[in-house]
């Protein structure tokens, strides 16, 4: 009696642990990249990561860090590749495929209009580090290249501003990446094209394209 009493206790308490085990979050992750919460599941490496402009927002590339004339564009979205997700408190990276602007104007004296704004010698690298902060870098032997293409009253010229890295910061309170008056120079074009371009966006929310749209958080 004995025996077959502690054999049901011992099948009881296995059945009771499977089921435990059953409801048991399967991937509650304690990684650098989380979706839906900073407690929530990991950003799978190979995962597609897409944001577009923040609401009400703008890209600009201005010709100073205070001004306000340059190039501003209505539309811009990224794309990008996760490569890696450690253990929070360590560095992820994905690989940028593409990064696009539109509806794009320009108040420059002398330029009609903008006819194009394309980010060259993609795919970039960016790192994410636990405590937010963003870096863009190239390839190697690259360098982060972005060309404007102008409408002038002495016809189309193009503009190309290049700079050796970006950074920025991104936050849990709205799921953003946000750049501030990150610098170009240029490396071409007529003397319409101003010497220096200084890039600002805020994109907003970043979300997991491979796991339905769910929201980014760093953690």
């Amino acid at each position: 009696m004995r025996t077959r009493t502690r054999s049901a206790l011992a099948l009881a308490a296995a059945v009771v642990g499977l089921s435990v085990a059953a409801v048991t979050p399967a991937s509650a992750a304690d990684t650098v990249l989380t979706v839906g919460s900073a407690a929530g599941d990991a950003v799978a490496v190979g995962d597609v990561l897409s944001a577009s402009l923040a609401s009400g927002t703008t890209a600009t590339l201005y010709s100073s860090a205070t001004g306000t004339s340059g190039v501003s564009c209505a539309a811009s979205t990224f794309t990008a590749k996760v490569e890696t997700n450690p253990a929070a408190s360590g560095t992820a990276t994905e690989s940028v495929t593409a990064h696009t602007f539109g509806t794009c104007t320009s108040n420059v004296l002398g330029v009609l209009g903008v006819t194009s704004v394309t980010v060259n010698n993609l795919p970039y690298i960016t790192s994410v580090t636990s405590d937010g902060a963003v870096t863009v870098t190239p390839a190697s032997g690259s360098t982060i290249q972005t060309t404007v293409v102008l409408s002038t009253l002495l016809g189309s010229i193009n503009c190309v501003y290049q700079a050796p890295s970006l950074t920025g910061t991104s936050s849990n309170t709205d799921n953003s990446i946000n750049f501030t008056s990150q610098a170009f120079t240029k490396f071409s074009g007529s003397s319409l094209c101003f010497s220096s371009g200084y890039f600002t966006a805020k994109y907003a929310p970043v979300q997991d394209v491979t796991q339905g749209n769910a929201t980014v958080f760093v953690n």
